[in-house]
């Protein structure tokens, strides 16, 4: 933060009775040291509230209940966090509006996380589970769990910053926890998610390289891609603390690393929804046998012609 050593004494800057605005206090003795750019902020806001009603039609065209649900939680929480940042705009030493952007807009991805897991699963059984080297039910068990430890873990994190004015070593070592933890299961699915793919494409299923299942993994792995670029730059924002950052004052840094990245990642989860491999799987397998089977016949013909 910029020195404050003028600072008088019934001004309070930073905190639940932060009495500063910028009528009395320069922008620079605020927690972010700038005010948050209000067009930009509205524009994520808007795109992530289209993006949950795109999901919301997806969820229900292809019956994805659980994912359309995470989906939507996230997209939630990142409306909620960008309405803090717009709350900072119209006064930068908001205590309410810093805390419910930190809280939320940190906490949203584990809920996009917590979709893509839930997909795997399902994905295996719909494609081929004989090539899967473990039972799929148990992802649902593995990753899911280390999801709700990261949401809690981030939350609580958030939740003593906020009693603690932002100055709580605790509170940012519990948040970085659940960051770190976030990458680690994220890593580790990502493992077994590239190899299932492999081993699905090696096996030469019917239907294994149709367009679908082609914009599916791809639109899945650029998501994971782009949320953990997002995880590690909040690791490393997070790991100088609330009030004595410099990086938290970068708001290009933010804009670029934070808002468009997840923002990204949220409409490659609608380009590569599940529902294209999980909810028209048997329709192309189907379409697929046919196709060899009138290819197989066409081939009889020639021969006994």
């Amino acid at each position: 933060m910029s020195d404050r050593g003028q600072l008088p004494s019934d001004l309070i800057v930073f905190g639940p009775d932060a009495n500063c605005t910028l009528a009395i206090c320069p922008v620079e003795w605020s927690v972010y040291q700038y005010r948050p750019n209000l067009a930009a902020n509205i524009i994520f806001l808007v795109l992530f509230a289209i993006a949950m009603l795109v999901h919301i039609y997806l969820g229900i065209r292809w019956k994805s209940w659980f994912f359309m649900s995470f989906m939507i939680a996230g997209c939630t929480m990142e409306v909620i966090g960008y309405i803090g940042r717009i709350i900072m705009h119209g006064n930068p030493f908001s205590f309410p509006g810093f805390m419910i952007q930190i809280v939320f807009i940190t906490t949203g991805p584990v809920w996009y996380t917590a979709a893509i897991y839930v997909t795997l699963s399902k994905t295996i059984y719909a494609l081929a589970p004989e090539v899967s080297r473990v039972n799929p039910k148990l992802f649902y068990w593995i990753f899911i769990p280390a999801d709700i430890v990261c949401l809690v873990l981030q939350a609580a994190g958030g939740a003593l910053s906020t009693i603690s004015q932002g100055s709580s070593q605790t509170g940012i070592d519990i948040a970085m926890a659940g960051l770190i933890l976030q990458v680690i299961i994220l890593a580790l699915f990502v493992v077994a998610l590239g190899d299932y793919m492999i081993r699905y494409f090696r096996s030469g299923a019917t239907g294994a390289l149709n367009n679908r299942t082609r914009i599916y993994f791809g639109g899945l792995t650029t998501a994971i891609v782009l949320i953990l670029g997002r995880c590690f730059y909040r690791c490393y924002e997070l790991s100088q603390g609330y009030q004595d950052s410099e990086l938290v004052t970068d708001e290009a840094l933010f804009i670029a690393l934070e808002g468009v990245l997840i923002l990204l990642a949220v409409y490659c989860l609608c380009i590569g929804h599940p529902g294209l491999v999980q909810g028209a799987k048997a329709k192309d397998v189907s379409r697929g046998a046919s196709d060899e089977e009138t290819m197989s016949e066409r081939k009889t013909h020639s021969v006994v012609a």
